[in-house]
């Protein structure tokens, strides 16, 4: 197959090493030219994937339409906040028509609270039956290793989410197939603001005890609000949801559990933010499911208290200490 790889990150570069050991032909569209100098020369992309190497047969490019001719899958790699500008760039350099779409980004777009597959076919009028979410707990620098790693391929047809599964499956990355969209992407942008609590939870100098007590409850509202736009409730309870939270939360990896960590230390998101190379895409997603909690009337009480944590000046102790004096209530799932 060939496929067209929209974004050039540290999981697209990844993803496009997986691609590649499966003997499919991978053309990597970029507009960030330090990238593709670096692959060319190198063979290596140092800024978000530095000491793996990528073999020369995979093209790095910043002719849209060269990546994107004659493409039998399009991989959206790009930030959650772009993919309603970037889509309609590649839609205006396919020379065909009929491909599914692939997105692994994990966010809600700000304003609009739709999940990337809705950007996707809302912006390019492209079928529902062929945008696939592919999601779960793989953190890049361990796939670009060939690190044993499960993740979800999901979409409302499930011979669209076979094919991608076909197509990305190697004997280091399992995927299962599910056709509960809603739900895979729901738990892929949602744990994302958990992992930013966990985060602040290590920075403040908290106990294993609280991580552990934020990661319990924080699925339990991710399970809320994804129930609530439509979610089957198991589908938290797997990879896509407790696996990529759990992952997210833990790992030295993390971009959101970085974020976390620095502001429980008691630095301010902009400067975090303003030193990072990559995007932690679980920042712009509280705004959204903060938005979005109390538009459907869910309640989310770890969401609020990072959202007032991270742009309302709110002291991490103080969240906490709301948190834990809250009327106690029945335990409950959901």
């Amino acid at each position: 197959m060939r496929i067209a790889l929209i974004g050039a990150g540290s999981w697209g570069t990844s993803l496009a090493l997986v691609l590649h050991s499966n003997k499919h032909q991978v053309r990597c569209w970029t507009i960030e030219q330090s990238t593709i100098r670096d692959v060319q020369k190198k063979h290596e992309n140092s800024r978000y994937l530095p000491g793996v190497h990528i073999p020369e047969e995979i093209i790095f490019t910043d002719n849209i339409k060269e990546a994107v001719e004659d493409a039998d899958i399009i991989l959206n790699a790009v930030p959650s906040q772009v993919t309603r500008q970037v889509v309609p760039q590649v839609l205006n350099a396919l020379n065909k028509k009929g491909q599914i779409w692939v997105t692994v980004s994990k966010g809600i777009e700000n304003k609009t609270y739709k999940r990337i597959t809705e950007v996707i076919h809302e912006v390019g009028n492209i079928p529902r039956e062929l945008i696939v979410a592919l999601s779960g707990p793989s953190h890049a620098e361990e796939v670009s290793r060939k690190v044993p790693t499960a993740i979800v391929s999901a979409c409302p047809d499930h011979d669209s989410a076979q094919i991608v599964q076909e197509t990305f499956m190697t004997n280091f990355l399992r995927i299962y197939s599910s056709t509960d969209v809603i739900g895979v992407e729901l738990g892929g942008a949602l744990k994302n603001i958990i992992a930013l609590a966990a985060g602040i939870c290590d920075g403040a100098g908290f106990g294993d005890n609280t991580k552990a007590a934020l990661m319990t409850r924080g699925l339990v509202e991710m399970t809320r609000l994804g129930v609530k736009m439509g979610a089957k409730p198991d589908t938290f309870a797997g990879l896509s949801g407790m696996g990529d939270l759990i992952v997210t939360c833990m790992s030295r990896h993390s971009r959101n559990r970085h974020v976390g960590e620095e502001i429980g230390k008691g630095r301010s998101l902009e400067e975090v933010l303003n030193e990072m190379v990559m995007v932690a895409e679980g920042v712009k997603t509280t705004i959204s499911a903060y938005e979005l909690a109390n538009s459907s009337h869910v309640d989310m009480p770890i969401t609020e208290q990072i959202y007032l944590t991270l742009f309302k000046n709110k002291s991490p102790h103080q969240a906490m200490m709301d948190l834990m004096t809250r009327e106690s209530k029945l335990e409950d799932w959901g």
